[in-house]
């Protein structure tokens, strides 16, 4: 049984998301949790002085976010009826990072789907402050799907590395995803010098032992920024999810969490799997 978290803010953006991780998860017994935080910031102090017997600006936010997880419940179970799916709904008047690092924890949960915001007039994904703090915080596996992906098995995968961190034990959701699809994973390094050190020769090794059972290929990339060799490969590849290792000794957090990255995007047109190392956890 898997414990998955679903948040939402009610958005086309958000069920889109949801859509994704129930038919990814089609053949797997889980528990969706959905999840919304409301955090009303203004306050009406003679409305709340004068009006004692009416319900108050939190009453109302907390009322609106139960009725929109239940509408957002009905949707679900009338396009995806499935016995091994259970449902339970989450309303919380908190912030949502904060309450998913809480729900994460306490819930035990093995996975975070997210939508992110579409690029105007630009395929790729906009990485918003939430999805950027919730891979910074979140300390399980957060797969963020693009706003209007339509879902499809992911049979071709990308996963970049640049060998410098060890295997963590969460990459066993990656190969569960890639077995249960008959995937072929793309491990991409991109790379300064002409040669791998002999430790990144060693977690290479190690990583095409722990993919023995999985279809792999290993492809290097010279003279190219990280986020472009990766926009290049997906130009020329079938690529359906990309997956990446959260390590800071990496290169993954100057990917995404620079200024201009977070300003301009990241090229990414498919879902993306984070995966946080050991020492995130």
């Amino acid at each position: 049984m898997k414990n998955i978290l679903l948040p939402t803010d009610f958005s086309e953006n958000a069920y889109n998301a949801i859509k994704y991780a129930l038919q990814l998860l089609s053949d797997e017994e889980c528990t969706f949790y959905l999840l919304n935080t409301y955090t009303p910031v203004l306050y009406d102090n003679e409305y709340l002085v004068y009006s004692s017997t009416q319900p108050t600006l939190t009453e109302i936010y907390r009322n609106n976010s139960l009725r929109g997880l239940e509408r957002v419940l009905r949707k679900i179970k009338r396009n995806f009826q499935n016995d091994k799916h259970e449902f339970k709904k989450i309303s919380s008047f908190n912030m949502l990072n904060d309450e998913l690092k809480e729900q994460v924890k306490e819930k035990n949960i093995d996975l975070v789907v997210m939508g992110t915001k579409g690029a105007t007039g630009a395929e790729e994904i906009l990485f918003g402050t939430h999805t950027v703090h919730a891979i910074k915080k979140v300390k399980c596996p957060l797969l963020a799907v693009p706003s209007h992906y339509e879902y499809k098995p992911p049979k071709e995968i990308l996963f970049p590395t640049d060998y410098e961190s060890g295997l963590p034990k969460l990459l066993s959701f990656l190969k569960e995803i890639a077995l249960k699809n008959a995937s072929n994973i793309h491990i991409l390094h991109v790379y300064l010098k002409t040669t791998l050190t002999e430790e990144q020769e060693k977690k290479k090794k190690a990583l095409g032992s722990s993919l023995k059972n999985i279809a792999h290929h290993f492809y290097s990339i010279a003279d190219k920024s990280v986020p472009q060799a990766i926009y290049d490969f997906q130009e020329e590849n079938p690529i359906d999810m990309l997956a990446m290792v959260n390590n800071k000794h990496s290169f993954f957090e100057n990917l995404l969490f620079r200024p201009v990255i977070n300003e301009i995007g990241f090229h990414v047109k498919v879902p993306f799997l984070v995966i946080p190392s050991e020492k995130k956890r």
